[in-house]
């Protein structure tokens, strides 16, 4: 490799330069940017005006200024009459209210149970240490709750799963509950393999 080297030098050389005369040409600005005033003139030039200002966008009003509320000049200083009207403003902005809106909203969950207490809910496939403690936080303690949840419950505590939800349905943990909890271990192990 070192012969070739020696040998063929001069020509490496010239490749080189003309390798760097051809990105000079290829790389090099081919017309120069000029303004150009409306008279004809270069804008650019030593000794020319500075450019006009668009008087006409300095001039505008802006394009989102805040309004103050609008209060009829005859309730001016009474507060309770600007009270109401305040008042009819926000109920006429706020979407009309459903009777779903009025339902009282679901039971809360029972008090959160500790650690130690209740069956290891860490035995249903698909329920790790974080899960554990989301469930119990939730009142989950015993397999036997899972067990006998309906599709309303599984819906209620899967919105409360968050980044776990689906799993409830995914890894059928009503089925694995029902099955632990009857202590029929080689039926679990059978649909969901060795505990």
């Amino acid at each position: 490799m070192m012969q070739m080297v020696q040998t063929w030098w001069p020509l490496f050389i010239v490749a080189l330069l003309l390798g760097i005369a051809v990105a000079w040409w290829v790389f090099r600005p081919s017309r120069s940017a000029r303004v150009i005033d409306r008279d004809g003139s270069d804008v650019l030039d030593e000794g020319a005006a500075p450019a006009s200002r668009n008087q006409a966008l300095i001039d505008a009003p802006p394009a989102a200024s805040p309004l103050p509320p609008v209060v009829p000049p005859g309730i001016a200083g009474t507060g309770t009459a600007v009270a109401a009207a305040v008042e009819a403003q926000r109920d006429a902005a706020e979407p009309a209210r459903t009777e779903a809106d009025d339902a009282p909203p679901p039971a809360p969950a029972a008090e959160p149970a500790p650690a130690g207490e209740g069956d290891d809910l860490t035995r249903i496939k698909g329920i790790g240490r974080k899960l554990d403690e989301l469930l119990r936080s939730l009142g989950v303690t015993s397999l036997e709750q899972i067990a006998a949840w309906s599709d309303a419950d599984i819906d209620r505590i899967d919105a409360r799963l968050g980044r776990f939800q689906g799993r409830i349905r995914r890894d059928d943990w009503v089925e694995q509950a029902r099955l632990l909890s009857a202590g029929d271990t080689r039926g679990y192990e059978d649909k969901f393999g060795k505990l």
